[in-house]
C-alpha cells in the first residue's frame, strides 16, 4: 500500500527553504523589472519598491515570517558585497576624469556622507523616535549590508536598518532629476556621485538606466561613501544618540 506525505508537511518544508526564497525573490524581481518596462522605467514605477510589495505581500498572505525568509534567501544576501565591488569596472573606465574632479569630490563626500548620518539621527530625535530607532537610522544612505552591520554594531535595529536603506534609495532615486534640475546641475559627474552618495544601490542602479557615464559615478559614490559610513558611522552614531538621551 502507498503512503503519500503529508502534503502540509511538505509546503511547510518548501516554503522555508533557501530555493524557494530565492525563486519567490527574483521572481517578484523579474515581474517588478516587467511592470517598470511598460512604465518607460519611470522613477515613480521604481523595481525594487515594487519587489519589495510583491514579497511583502506573498509573505503575508502565506504565513512565512520574515525572518524564516532572509534566513532562507541569504545566498542572495551574499552577493550583495560582490556585486558592490564590481561597480568598480566600468569606474577603472573613468580614472583620467576622476584624477580631475578627486578634490572636489572628495569634499562632496565627506560633507554627503557626514550630512547624511547627522540629519538621520536629529531627525529622529526631534520626531520623539526611540533609542533604537535612532540608532538604526543613523546609516541609512550606505548600502544595506553596510548598514545592517553598523546597526547591528551599534545596538540598532538591522531589519528596521535595511527598510530605511531602501526607502531611502527609493526616494533618491524618484526626486533627484527634478532636484538636479531645480538646483540646474547639468554635470554627470555632480548628478552622478550625489545620487550614488545619497541614494546607494538603488539611486546607482536608477542613474545606470539614465547613461552608463552617470551610472560610474554613482558607483563610485555608493562605494566611497560606504567606506566611509563604515568607518565614522560607529563611532558617530552612538556619541550623537547617547548624548541627547542621556
Amino acid at each position: 500500500m502507498l503512503h503519500f506525505p503529508d502534503l502540509n508537511v511538505v509546503w511547510a518544508y518548501v516554503m522555508h527553504s533557501p530555493l524557494f526564497a530565492i525563486a519567490l525573490t527574483l521572481s517578484a524581481y523579474l515581474c517588478a523589472m516587467r511592470i517598470s518596462a511598460w512604465f518607460n522605467f519611470s522613477p515613480l514605477a521604481n523595481p525594487v519598491v515594487i519587489a519589495v510589495l510583491m514579497l511583502i505581500l506573498v509573505l503575508s498572505v502565506s504565513g512565512i515570517s520574515y525572518a524564516d525568509y532572509f534566513s532562507a534567501a541569504q545566498p542572495i544576501h551574499l552577493m550583495l558585497g560582490p556585486v558592490t565591488v564590481a561597480l568598480a569596472i566600468p569606474l577603472a573606465r573613468q580614472l583620467p576624469r576622476l584624477r580631475r574632479s578627486v578634490l572636489a569630490l572628495s569634499i562632496g563626500l565627506v560633507c554627503g556622507s557626514l550630512s547624511a548620518i547627522v540629519s538621520a539621527v536629529l531627525i529622529i530625535i526631534w520626531m520623539d523616535g526611540s533609542y533604537q530607532l535612532a540608532l538604526s537610522i543613523g546609516p541609512k544612505s550606505a548600502t544595506t549590508p553596510i548598514a545592517m552591520s553598523i546597526a547591528e554594531k551599534v545596538g540598532g535595529i538591522p531589519s528596521v536598518a535595511a527598510a530605511i536603506v531602501i526607502l531611502t534609495g527609493a526616494f533618491g532615486a524618484l526626486v533627484a532629476r527634478y532636484l538636479f534640475n531645480w538646483m540646474r546641475i547639468s554635470s554627470p559627474e555632480i548628478r552622478g556621485f550625489a545620487l550614488g552618495l545619497a541614494a546607494h544601490g538603488i539611486g546607482t542602479a536608477r542613474a545606470f538606466q539614465v547613461s552608463k557615464e552617470l551610472g560610474t559615478f554613482a558607483g563610485l559614490g555608493m562605494g566611497l561613501n560606504g567606506i566611509l559610513t563604515a568607518v565614522t558611522a560607529p563611532t558617530l552614531v552612538p556619541l550623537i544618540v547617547n548624548y541627547f538621551f542621556r
